[in-house]
């Protein structure tokens, strides 16, 4: 039997957007928030929510419109390359699948996140990363398309990413008891921190705990190896 090796691309494919990527018209919900008070505390809702708005660990999650899809269920419209839906990035962070085909993301050796080449620290024992993982195909794809990547991302290959907490907004009623937005916090939140129950979340978050950092090169060298 021939060994299967993992080939990365060297040109992204033509007219390919990552299904993470925000499209033109995917605009945010009107605003339809309350706080409630529970016997637990405060806790922000949506008037009119159901189930799919708390998708992850009861935490509230930001409504953002949907383009329609093609054939292969990908979204159409023009790509806003800065932004990512919150929803199918909540989808795939969470289903661990790849960020810009949707398919799973796993690897022999774990699976593979990329940041900016300056974002993150190395050396740190952990890493918080918003971005959902990448299949061994689309990485360069991934890299070229991503203008925070800046075409050279620091590429972790993590065998353990378990998932940590969330960014979003926090809530809060002012004077006339109307809500508000108060904070915007720059760090994700940890789903035990007390914020959570009134942060409206846009982002979710993973905590890469056993990774190698490496280069494309080795990336694809490792990955055929183990294959």
């Amino acid at each position: 039997m021939r060994k299967k090796t993992f080939s990365m691309p060297t040109a992204t494919e033509p007219r390919l957007v990552p299904f993470i990527t925000q499209r033109k018209g995917e605009e945010a919900a009107p605003n339809n928030l309350a706080i409630f008070r529970h016997s637990s505390g405060a806790k922000l809702h949506y008037r009119d929510e159901d189930r799919r708005d708390r998708p992850v660990r009861d935490v509230l999650w930001a409504r953002c419109a949907f383009s329609p899809v093609d054939g292969n269920g990908m979204p159409t419209g023009e790509p806003q390359w800065k932004f990512m839906h919150p929803y199918r990035q909540m989808m795939t962070m969470f289903a661990l699948s790849c960020q810009v085909c949707t398919k799973p993301a796993r690897t022999p050796l774990g699976y593979v996140f990329l940041a900016g080449p300056k974002d993150e620290d190395p050396r740190q024992l952990s890493i918080l990363t918003n971005q959902p993982p990448v299949c061994p195909k689309h990485v360069r794809t991934a890299a070229a398309l991503c203008p925070h990547l800046e075409k050279k991302p620091m590429v972790f290959l993590a065998s353990s990413a378990p998932l940590y907490g969330v960014h979003g907004t926090i809530y809060g009623l002012n004077a006339n008891q109307e809500v508000h937005a108060v904070a915007q916090p720059d760090e994700a939140l940890p789903f035990a921190h007390p914020n959570v129950r009134t942060l409206l979340a846009s982002q979710l978050i993973r905590r890469l705990s056993a990774f190698r950092v490496l280069d494309m090169g080795e990336l694809q060298r490792a990955l055929s190896l183990a294959a």
